[in-house]
């Protein structure tokens, strides 16, 4: 299905009867990531998920957004499905944007599911700081002794050559994005939520490793912290008979049925 908001138009799919959940996937992810999920889930309740701007088959914003704008639009996209008291699940970039919702609009989240969760900025050892000087210092090294080209079709080449994987797969505003979003630092909001909420996550997860959770668990009110042994940032689908035992537990009195 398509729907337009705000000029962009947003591929999602919309099945089953019941309580509304909404699944909203991590950066670089698209609805097919959220599969595994919306089959346990579809026949037991309604359930929404989207290619969010910029990804799958939707549409690219016109600029680069965080993820309140994110937020603000997901907001536009609840409204405009008739959606009401949500039961929210959200992977990775996913959970920041939940996260927003949680704590702004308390009144029309029911549940909050948060998987591996971004949105605590990391810890920073001596040797990120290395590791980035060292980057820094090499692209001007790059862009000194690279002939041919104006400068920023060398940063171009540079990124694509020696940048994180995310930001190789990224182009454009999508890019910038990319910065903007991993820099948004939500832990002051996680106070704000006061709904039932379930953590779940990775035991060997390297991208928001587990201490992220743990920071989650002590600042949401109420919540609880599910880890997924030998799991890494994909919890949800490298232990899946768990993940799924434990969701439909924590979900039994809003679904219609359990199978």
């Amino acid at each position: 299905m398509q729907i337009n908001i705000d000029g962009l138009n947003i591929n999602y799919i919309d099945e089953g009867t019941g309580n509304d959940v909404l699944l909203l996937h991590g950066w670089g992810g698209n609805i097919k990531t959220m599969l595994p999920i919306f089959n346990v889930l579809k026949d037991k309740c309604r359930v929404v998920t989207l290619d969010l701007p910029g990804f799958g088959e939707s549409s690219i914003p016109d600029k680069p957004w965080n993820s309140f704008d994110y937020a603000e639009f997901m907001k536009k996209f609840i409204d405009s499905l008739g959606m009401k008291k949500i039961i929210l699940f959200g992977h990775s970039h996913g959970g920041r944007i939940s996260i927003i919702l949680s704590s702004k609009y308390q009144d029309f989240v029911n549940k909050l599911i948060l998987i591996d969760s971004a949105g605590v900025i990391p810890k920073r050892k001596i040797n990120y700081y290395i590791k980035v000087y060292g980057f820094k210092f090499m692209k001007k090294v790059y862009i000194t002794l690279v002939r041919g080209s104006s400068k920023e079709e060398k940063l171009e080449k540079f990124y694509k050559k020696f940048g994180s994987t995310d930001y190789k797969e990224s182009e454009g505003i999508m890019r910038q994005t990319m910065v903007k979003v991993i820099n948004d630092n939500l832990q002051s909001l996680l106070p704000s939520i006061n709904a039932p909420t379930l953590l779940i996550w990775g035991e060997n997860d390297e991208d928001t490793p587990l201490y992220m959770g743990k920071i989650m668990e002590d600042k949401i009110k109420d919540s609880g912290l599910i880890i997924m042994k030998k799991a890494g940032h994909y919890s949800y689908i490298d232990c899946y008979d768990q993940f799924k035992a434990v969701i439909l537990f924590f979900l039994k009195d809003d679904l219609n049925k359990i199978k």
